[in-house]
């Protein structure tokens, strides 16, 4: 692979996302925040501040998940539906590059949107002098950039072989199923059968452990102490290894998929 053509479909990929006006998202976030930021202490007078401490976090995960999705799912797929694929693979560039470049584009336009996300979250904070530990909160934004790299890897991935309505319904229930792939775990133990066991374990072991990759309760409710440098350095290098060897299976459909 070339990074260099890496880097040009990237550029593409980032262009086309942020042409398409995804950032005016954004302005959608904001005002939410604002009305949060008034309308929670009247619901929650007593513990508005954690209330709005996890709203903002909850709200960010969601948005920035629907974007990853939605995109990510029809990266190959618009190519396909509008025969620009054909073109693409015409020119002096391998079906793994696409993939890889189709990828970082869409992890750039991420980390764009989490970052001015998360910065907008900490204005609000301090407007509305709610203690926080900005450390931890950022933490968690690093690692839900990580978090959502991944499943943008498994959106490629069923974007590669398979229509966008499914590929997008097959990506939401692997990000459920890999919020609760330990309690699945606990629970087959719990079980008492064999097979029971045996299908939970199976499941944990192809899944994405993404509560690895989850410090929002954390940062929020959370221990003022940072997690351990370790845990963090093993939990991210996790996800990224997940996301490698994603995108080692789509670029290994692709490459065998005939237009």
């Amino acid at each position: 692979m070339t990074p260099s053509r890496i880097f040009v479909i990237a550029k593409n990929v980032f262009q086309e996302v942020v042409r398409d006006r995804i950032l005016y998202i954004i302005g959608f976030y904001v005002v939410i925040l604002a009305i949060a930021i008034r309308a929670l202490p009247e619901f929650a007078a007593t513990t508005e501040n954690k209330v709005f401490l996890d709203f903002g976090m909850v709200v960010m995960s969601i948005i920035t998940l629907v974007v990853t999705i939605f995109i990510g799912t029809g990266l190959i797929n618009k190519e396909v539906d509008k025969r620009t694929i054909l073109v693409l693979i015409a020119k002096p560039v391998s079906r793994s590059e696409i993939i890889s470049g189709k990828f970082l584009g869409l992890s750039a336009v991420l980390a764009v949107l989490i970052a001015i996300m998360t910065a907008i979250y900490l204005i609000f904070l301090q407007l509305g002098n709610i203690p926080h530990s900005t450390v931890s909160l950022l933490i968690a934004a690093v690692f839900l950039f990580f978090q959502l790299s991944l499943i943008a890897a498994v959106a490629i991935t069923f974007g590669v072989f398979t229509n966008s309505l499914l590929a997008i319904t097959l990506s939401f229930a692997v990000y459920l199923m890999g919020n609760i792939t330990q309690d699945l775990l606990k629970l087959g133990r719990l079980s008492n059968n064999p097979t029971m066991e045996r299908m939970t374990q199976f499941l944990y072991l192809i899944l994405p452990d993404l509560s690895r990759l989850d410090l929002k309760n954390d940062a929020v409710y959370g221990l003022q102490a940072l997690p351990d440098a370790t845990a963090l350095i093993t939990d991210a290098g996790y996800g990224l290894l997940y996301s490698a060897m994603l995108l080692a299976i789509a670029i290994f459909i692709f490459s065998r998929r005939e237009f």
